[in-house]
């Protein structure tokens, strides 16, 4: 007859599969990314930031425009008449205002447009992905921007990564706190689960954890 297990070694046996259970599915999730056809609008204004590439055009005065100028890692750009314009923080319409009022010292009722060529050097603007990936990185953000598009810039998971443990760091912008998700990256890249692909926004960090061995 078969020696029956200990009370305590059976209870253990009857729990693991929960605990593991509960360690698989827990965490907040997020949507599904939504694949309409219809293109979803940005939710805010590019907000410029150091290192970005832009454009200045002065209408009628192309002596005075400004064609791909590098903002200053110090947040601050040169265009001729005018010095050490501040210009990290503003929004395109923001900074044109402030250069056409500054030209209006020279002339008369300056047009000014800004184009923001190359995003560069806004971190709230930029979605990070560091741990287990190829390529950690710090990428512009753009509009409908996903998960997967994410990772395939950044070479998709490392060997050993444990993506479907991965976090998403979200800054909730009513309580300005921050929020976890879990997002499930091996069913996204390794299994092609199009559920597991969420969307993304400005300022979000993905983190991805290693297997424990």
């Amino acid at each position: 007859m078969p020696q029956s297990l200990p009370l305590y070694r059976l209870a253990a046996l009857t729990l693991a599969p929960l605990a593991l259970a509960a360690c698989a599915s827990g965490g907040k999730e997020l949507p599904p990314a939504n694949y309409s056809d219809t293109p979803i609008a940005p939710s805010e204004e590019y907000t410029i930031g150091p290192l970005d590439e832009i454009t200045i055009h002065v209408w009628r005065n192309p002596e005075l425009s400004a064609d791909k100028v590098r903002v200053r890692p110090d947040g601050r750009l040169t265009i001729p008449l005018v010095q050490d314009i501040p210009a990290v923080g503003k929004t395109s319409t923001e900074l044109q205002d402030y250069i056409a009022g500054e030209l209006a010292q020279y002339i008369e009722q300056p047009i000014v447009s800004v184009i923001v060529n190359t995003p560069e050097g806004n971190f709230t603007q930029q979605v990070r992905v560091i741990g287990a990936t190829p390529q950690p990185a710090s990428l512009p953000f753009r509009a409908n921007m996903t998960a997967l598009d994410a990772m395939i810039a950044v070479g998709g998971l490392s060997e050993f990564a444990a993506g479907n443990r991965s976090k998403l760091i979200r800054q909730d912008r009513e309580s300005g706190k921050q929020v976890e998700y879990r997002v499930r990256l091996s069913d996204l890249i390794r299994r092609g689960d199009a559920s597991a692909n969420v969307m993304l926004m400005p300022g979000d960090t993905i983190i991805i954890p290693e297997s424990r061995f």
